[in-house]
């Protein structure tokens, strides 16, 4: 059957949007064209692709947007050293502004008159993905099925599944299975015995790291490069962004870092409990903070480190694309082609030790700096500066 409309799903290939895409074709009656967003996630093509046959899709989108995701949205995160609440570093938050781009895109090419999402109405990713679908297709329809269908329950999806004979993965059946995100920053998981915040987070939900007990019981050596304040090289070898992460997940993982256990303030009210594993980024934020201590002025530092926690605040709400991230971002990147060098880490069982760093800036000064005797710096001076200081104390 031919359908007039079209409508865009942001597709994995699993249960739930399968579920979705069932439910979009019984009551829009419209053509649905599959979309998926390979970011680095664990993409299995011939999964999705076999999945939405079956349920009548003719056009099945996969973009690979490894890359893009790595140099537009992960590296100003880094420069900006965007953490959410002390911990967390944005690994969902920044995935999904990019996903609702290209699908946008998807959208007015294929003249779709609708998007839609797989998001929970009790999440944040609703909102992340909502608004940069209204910054890029405001005229678009979004339908959000969590938000406005009668199922309630897994119990309810699982007999839904079962109608219209729709594949139910094993590990699906009977109690709800953990909520997992992954991409090539990060994992997340969330659900079942961590809900408890008592509980503590038994050892196979981690997905890319190993407990630091286990790690390695020598040290492991890594130098990266930057190069205008983006990371360009790992051990001298020069890598594109993608592989570059992935390089850096594979050493970070290996020796036990990148694990966070938090209790986070979502957007819309909720606290919820999530396992976050972002090995390859916890090093990266560790670099570049170092490789900016000797690159960069006290004053534009300081600057950086008091609009951090609002910056961090628009990437997990959503606001990616808002004139003040915008605006914040300019701050981040005034003088990033100042920040150029090597770091070397010392990685030894989930902990991360500065071992060099190297710059061919001038920012830090060993004449200045130096215990000996020298004339680059009168100490005549410093009485003065405390004089003056002494006032404001009143």
């Amino acid at each position: 059957m031919n359908f007039k409309k079209k409508i865009v799903l942001a597709y994995s290939g699993g249960l739930d949007t399968s579920i979705i895409l069932k439910w979009l074709q019984k009551n829009y009656k419209a053509e649905i064209i599959t979309y998926t967003a390979d970011i680095g996630q664990k993409v299995n093509k011939k999964k999705i692709i076999n999945n939405a046959k079956k349920l009548g899709v003719k056009k099945i989108i996969i973009n690979d947007l490894k890359n893009v995701f790595v140099k537009e949205y992960i590296f100003p995160m880094i420069r900006g050293h965007a953490i959410y609440e002390g911990v967390y570093l944005l690994g969902t938050s920044i995935a999904r502004p990019l996903i609702a781009k290209d699908q946008i895109q998807i959208a007015k090419k294929y003249k779709a008159y609708a998007v839609s999402h797989g998001s929970t109405g009790k999440g944040n990713d609703q909102v992340r993905f909502e608004l940069g679908y209204h910054y890029f297709g405001p005229k678009i329809k979004i339908i959000a099925p969590w938000r406005l269908w009668k199922l309630k329950s897994r119990s309810d999806l699982i007999r839904y599944a079962k109608k219209h004979k729709i594949i139910i993965p094993k590990d699906k059946k009977g109690e709800t299975p953990f909520s997992v995100d992954d991409n090539l920053f990060h994992t997340s998981t969330e659900g079942k015995i961590l809900e408890n915040p008592k509980n503590s987070a038994p050892e196979y939900i981690f997905q890319r790291t190993i407990s630091p007990e286990k790690a390695p019981n020598k040290a492991t050596f890594v130098t990266i490069g930057f190069k205008n304040s983006n990371p360009t090289s790992v051990n001298k070898q020069k890598l594109s962004p993608a592989k570059l992460l992935s390089k850096l997940n594979n050493i970070a993982g290996k020796n036990g870092i990148g694990r966070v256990d938090l209790v986070e303030n979502r957007f819309i009210g909720i606290k919820s409990r999530g396992i976050y594993e972002t090995p390859g980024g916890t090093l990266l934020i560790n670099a570049h903070r170092a490789i900016e201590s000797v690159t960069l002025d006290k004053e534009t530092m300081h600057k950086k480190d008091n609009i951090m926690p609002r910056y961090a605040e628009l990437i997990y709400n959503g606001y990616w694309y808002s004139k003040e991230r915008f605006k914040l971002q300019k701050i981040v990147d005034l003088k990033k082609k100042q920040v150029n060098g090597s770091i070397k880490l010392k990685l030894y069982k989930g902990n991360i030790t500065i071992i060099s760093r190297k710059t061919k800036s001038t920012a830090y000064s060993m004449k200045k700096v130096s215990f000996e005797e020298n004339k680059t710096f009168n100490k005549l001076n410093v009485e003065r500066f405390i004089n003056f200081h002494k006032k404001k104390l009143k």
